[in-house]
Order: structure tokens, then C-alpha cells, then sequence
């Protein structure tokens, strides 16, 4: 029997959300499981964020730890699919989360693994109401699940150190992504579980880039995120924003 969630109201928090990832928590490490798109999905994401954040503090991004002492928020963070490669990239990682069931599957995986991972439940704007501030913050897959959109990405960019980096994935609210994201994924492949995705919520790059820029953040680069049936993987391509697409931007100095 699943544990039930505990649901923090209001906010960015949509609870139908937080209930559907917690029934599947004990999922999150299994590659081949409800959760196999982002074990497959992941490279691409840590070479991008890895490579970016490398080249804007001046480092090798080969060097084995370039994030080395830098303060990292996961927010979103799910079983910690992200949050433990940036650990081993060097990273001083928090983990947030809005379930408390995902918190403990991350926390309990991570200490398996020997690695010292700041797991915490909670939500974006309470953590940024506390005041807290990261070199990077990364808001991964999360955006298209959250019940206010502008506050969230807000929330966001406030956790932002000046002259830090913010780095966000998301759908892009196209007929194609409607088309792959989830008449494909989730009802012809089945990929995902009917109903992970609300088409509506889906961000255009546009509406991300406004959004963050309310909360300081100003975007330096969109890539899409492509999906080759042919060689099952990920790639990046900048043409291509059509249905996933990643962005990061930088906190302007205060």
C-alpha cells in the first residue's frame, strides 16, 4: 500500500498533481518503470546544465567536478534523478519537493548511495519567502505541473544569486506536442500514465521567458529537446522548440 501524500495547500502546489507522482514514487528509480522517459532523458539534461554552468564560471566542464562549491537548488526534484548526478558533479544539492512520499524515496536512495543530499518537502515560494539563494536553481519538468505558473517562476528567479544561473525544461504548448507528449506517450506507447500531462499547462518559450524575467532572470539561450525514435535517444537542437525545449538564463546583478 502507497503511503498518501501530504499536500501543502494553495500556492503553486496543485494537490490532483502531487497525489498522481506520490502513487508512483517507488517507481522513480526504475529504469524500465513509469519513469524509464526521464532515466532515458537524463543525459541530455546533465550534459546541458553541466556544460552551461562549466562555461559561465570559467571552468572544464570534462574536469570531473566543475560544480564543485556551488550551492544548487533541484526544485521539483521527484526520486532524485537530477539531484544525485549533480552531487557528483561537485554541487552542494537541496532537493524540494511538494510530496513528501518523492522526499523520502530520494533521501533513502541517496543514502544508499553515499552521497549527502539536502532533501526537503516543500514549495517553491515558501522557500523563497525564507530568503534562500543558490548559484543554481533548476526547475526541471515541474512548471507544466504547477497550479500558478507566474508565481512559481517567479519563486524561482528570487532563488537566484546575482550573477547566478537558472535552468528550466518544460512542453511547449503546440498541436505536435499535444500529438507526442500525450495522445503518443500516453495513450499509443504508453510511455507515461494517462493523465500526467494537462495540454493547457504547457509553457510556451515566450510565456517562460516573461515569466522569469519577472523574477530577474534573463534568458540567454532555448534549445530543443528532440526525441529520435529511430535511435531512442535525446538530443538538442535550437530549430526544433516544437514540442520539449530547455532554457537557462542569468539573475541580474541586484
Amino acid at each position: 500500500m502507497v503511503e498518501s501524500a501530504h499536500i501543502p495547500a494553495a500556492g503553486t502546489v496543485d494537490p490532483a498533481e502531487v497525489e498522481r507522482f506520490s502513487r508512483i514514487a517507488d517507481e522513480w528509480w526504475d529504469p524500465r518503470g513509469k519513469f524509464a522517459p526521464l532515466h532515458r532523458l537524463n543525459p541530455v539534461r546533465i550534459g546541458y546544465i553541466r556544460d552551461r554552468a562549466a562555461a559561465h564560471w570559467q571552468r572544464d566542464a570534462l574536469s570531473g567536478r566543475p560544480l564543485d562549491g556551488l550551492s544548487l537548488l533541484d526544485i521539483g526534484c521527484g526520486g532524485g534523478l537530477l539531484s544525485e548526478p549533480m552531487t557528483r558533479l561537485g554541487a552542494r544539492v537541496t532537493g524540494v519537493d511538494a510530496s513528501a512520499r518523492n522526499i523520502t524515496v530520494a533521501a533513502l536512495h541517496a543514502e544508499r548511495q553515499g552521497l549527502s543530499i539536502d532533501y526537503r518537502q516543500g514549495t517553491a515560494e515558501a522557500l523563497a519567502g525564507s530568503g534562500a539563494q543558490f548559484d543554481i536553481v533548476m526547475a526541471l519538468e515541474i512548471v507544466e505541473h504547477v497550479s500558478d505558473v507566474d508565481l512559481f517562476l517567479r519563486s524561482c528567479g528570487n532563488m537566484v544569486k546575482p550573477g547566478g544561473l537558472l535552468f528550466l525544461s518544460t512542453l511547449n504548448r503546440t498541436a505536435k506536442a499535444w500529438a507526442m507528449a500525450i495522445a503518443g506517450a500516453e495513450y499509443v506507447l504508453g510511455w507515461l500514465p494517462r493523465g500526467t500531462h494537462d495540454w493547457k499547462k504547457f509553457l510556451k518559450p515566450s510565456e517562460a521567458v516573461h515569466g522569469l524575467r519577472d523574477g530577474g532572470i534573463d534568458a540567454q539561450e532555448i534549445v530543443g529537446v528532440v526525441y529520435s525514435p529511430l535511435s531512442r535517444l535525446w538530443s538538442l537542437n535550437k530549430n526544433d522548440l516544437d514540442v520539449n525545449y530547455m532554457l537557462y538564463g542569468i539573475r541580474r546583478a541586484a
